[in-house]
This record gives structure tokens, sequence and C-alpha cells, in this order.
């Protein structure tokens, strides 16, 4: 190796240790006690849950030992990538409530569908067990309240995974708005975009013998089971999946609450529809979403399932619009600053990888493991959640807020102290949901 190239790969290296990662085949080389080990379970891992397990895998001093599925193929499967990768073979689980009661298990990570989020994580904390879940942390708004009672009741840490909370150059992006480098930030507009296909007419079919149905559903009343639901289009049915402004919408309605410094909005407005097919799509294929603050300032996300025509050169991605100048997120880790005369006055670039993709399987490892090391530092008390469930439940109430706007077809008043919605019965119902009964959850 010559010494430039030595040169090249020390300052890397240098650049990274300063972000926390080292860009090794492991991802890290653990400097710890060996009473320092986390062992882990991840419940759901048909797609973004085998990528949560791979990752968990690689962390130093972590070990996934325990795979929880209701489908026996894709249990056997992560089972067999986990012991390939480690060299241990993970005890499965089709029952979550059975892997809660294992004794050595310290946290798990939930990437089951979404109707399942906050009752495994409440599952979880009332086990002792800490949790990792993945956005959106809950079905609707009153399962996200009821997490982040389960916090301080219960004592155990709850990660919503929301990776941009751990990226460096978007906190790096944040601490400028904080600093003024836009002057006052009064306007955000997000965007996220996507080229899906039409999932077509499902037909009343035999459950496959590989799959609990009954366990997949859990929580949520009981349909019947059907051939374009399962593993992915329960996304777009309300009885058990949110849309596409809770599936990814959550992220950048995240970066845009945290750059403008709000909470919860005074006023909401959504309008929609499935207008690209003609199939068992419930939820809207495009949707725009416009919030009010108490602060004097507003955003707007808008979401197109079925038209990837990206925005700013990417396929997701947050503008922030100031007194001063313009802020732009064009999808993850990246950001650039311009004056009010437009003109380009600094750009920023990850020093790890790209992170604009639009699919479900991460940013790459290098930013998507930094959330996971954070959770993981957290439960061995030597930082703090980057994302706790706190501002999870925020940020994941935003979309649910759009959708009652959505169903309900007006616009929301809110309490800027909660988010409740004022003198709307009707849109209040959708606050929280039916349940099937014995599943109900409780706090």
């Amino acid at each position: 190796m010559s010494n430039l190239t030595n040169r090249r790969a020390f300052m890397q290296q240098t650049a990274l240790v300063g972000t926390g990662i080292l860009a090794a085949p492991n991802l890290f080389a653990f400097q710890g006690s060996p009473n320092e080990k986390i062992v882990m379970g991840v419940v759901g891992t048909n797609s973004r849950g085998l990528f949560l397990a791979k990752m968990f895998a690689k962390l130093p001093n972590v070990e996934v030992a325990y795979i929880c599925d209701v489908d026996s193929k894709v249990l056997e499967k992560t089972i067999a990538e986990i012991q390939k990768d480690t060299g241990k073979k993970p005890q499965g689980f089709k029952d979550v409530r059975k892997l809660l009661e294992v004794k050595d298990l310290d946290a798990i990570a939930i990437a089951a569908p979404d109707h399942w989020h906050a009752p495994a994580a409440m599952l979880a904390v009332q086990a002792g067990k800490h949790v990792y879940v993945e956005k959106p942390c809950s079905h609707n708004p009153a399962e996200g309240e009821m997490l982040v009672q389960a916090v301080q009741k219960y004592g155990k840490l709850i990660q919503m995974g929301s990776q941009r909370r751990s990226f460096p150059k978007v906190m790096e992006a944040m601490n400028e708005l904080r600093n003024g480098v836009i002057g006052r930030p009064y306007f955000a507009k997000g965007w996220y975009a996507n080229s899906r296909k039409p999932i077509g007419v499902g037909k009343k079919i035999a459950v496959p013998e590989n799959i609990d149905f009954d366990l997949w559903q859990g929580p949520a009343p009981r349909r019947s089971y059907q051939d374009n639901l399962v593993h992915y289009n329960w996304h777009w049915f309300w009885n058990w999946g949110t849309g596409e402004a809770l599936n990814n919408g959550t992220h950048e309605l995240d970066v845009m609450r945290w750059g403008l410094g709000v909470d919860f909005p005074t006023k909401v407005t959504s309008m929609g529809g499935r207008f690209a097919y003609k199939d068992d799509w419930e939820t809207p294929d495009t949707q725009t979403i416009s919030y009010t603050f108490a602060n004097n300032t507003m955003m707007e996300w808008e979401g197109r399932s079925c038209n990837g025509y990206p925005g700013e050169g990417a396929g997701r991605g947050v503008i922030f619009y100031g007194e001063k100048g313009t802020m732009v997120i064009p999808g993850g880790d990246d950001y650039k600053i311009f004056g009010l005369d437009n003109k380009l006055i600094r750009e920023v670039k990850t020093g790890l990888e790209e992170a604009s993709r639009t699919n479900t399987m991460g940013m790459g490892e290098l930013l998507d493991s930094q959330i996971l090391i954070n959770f993981a530092d957290s439960i061995r008390g030597k930082t703090k959640l980057t994302a706790p469930i706190s501002e999870g439940h925020k940020s994941t109430l935003l979309p649910q807020l759009g959708n009652i706007s959505y169903r309900t077809g007006r616009t929301l008043n809110c309490d800027p102290k909660n988010g409740h919605i004022l003198k709307d019965k009707e849109a209040m119902k959708l606050w929280s949901r039916e349940y099937e009964k014995g599943w109900e959850m409780k706090l």
C-alpha cells in the first residue's frame, strides 16, 4: 500500500471514528467488559426484520439469540442466516408472548406489521425487556400515548426506528438550523415517491401451512385470509396497516418537526385518494398533509406511492424555508444551503454512504447501524436514546392525524399541548381502534 493510500485510509478511519463507526467487515471491534453483553430477540423478520437481525448481530457484544416469526419458512431462513453470520444458531419462536418469557433476553427489536408494533412493545416492557420498534411506533394515537406512559411505569427503554436522528450530517444540519444558518425556518416541505404496482383483487384462499394467520392478526379484528395480503400489501389495508404516510412519511415528518422545533400541531388538513389503480388498496396512494403550529410555522408532506418522479433529484427528502435562505436534505445524510438569491452557499456530503433509497431494506449498514449502536449503548447506560418513544410518538402522531383528516374529509383542530382533536367526536373515534377480544392493549 502506498503512503498516499495509507494516508487516505487513515483519514477515512479518523472521520468514521468521529461518528462512532469503523468501516470493517464486522463494523466494530468491541472494547468493553463481558457483562455488557446484550441478548436480543428480533420479532417479524421477513424483510426489514431480517436486515435488523443481521445488523444487530454485527454489533459489538450483542447476541441475536432469538428469532420470532409466525411464518415457519421466514423463521427458518432467518435462523439460518444468523447462524451463517455468527456461527451460533438462534432459538426460534412463533409467539412473541413465549419469547418474552425467556429470562436471559435483554431486548427485542420489532419489525412485524404495524398493528403489532405497540402491543408487542407493551408486552415487552411489561416483561422487563427494552424495545427497539420500527416506525410507526403505533397503529393509532392512543397506542403511542400508552407507550410513552409505559416507559415511565416500567422503567425500560423504547427506541423508535427514526434512523435520521442518528445520521451524523442530519444531526449537524439540525444544529445549523438552530444556530440560524437560514434565519428562522418557518416552512418545511417533505416528500416520498415510489413506483408501486397494483395489488389486484384478492381471492379468499386457504391460509398457507407455513403461516399462523390467527397469530399474525393478533390484536387486530379478524378478517379472512386473501392472496394479496401477506407479506407486504397489508400496509394498504386499514385493519393492519397505516398507509404510505406512516410507512415512509414518518421519517420526513420527524425531520421536519425536529428542524422547526415543534411538537403538536394546531391544525391538520389532508387530501388524497387511490387514484393510480382500481384494486383492493384502501389507503391513499397519493396524499398531501398540511400542518400549522403555535410557533407560527407550518409543514407539508406529499406522498406518491405509484409515481416515482423524484424531487430535488431524490425519491424522498425535506426542504426548510427560512428568513435568510433555504436548506435541502435530499433523502438522507447530505444537505445543501442556499441564500435568498437561490445561490448555493454550501453543500455537505455524508462521509458514510448515500441514503436516498426508497426501499424497505435500509440506507446501508454504516448509516443504519448508528441508531442500533445508540440503542445498545443506551441499554448499557453509556448514552441517551436519539429517538426515544417520547419523540417517536409525536412524529408518528403527525401522519396519523393526516390519515384521520383524510378519512373524515375535514380539517382537524388540535390541542397544541398533546395533539388531541378538538370538538370532533367522529374524528376522535379514530384516535384508537377496536381490538380482537382478548387482545386489548393495556397499560
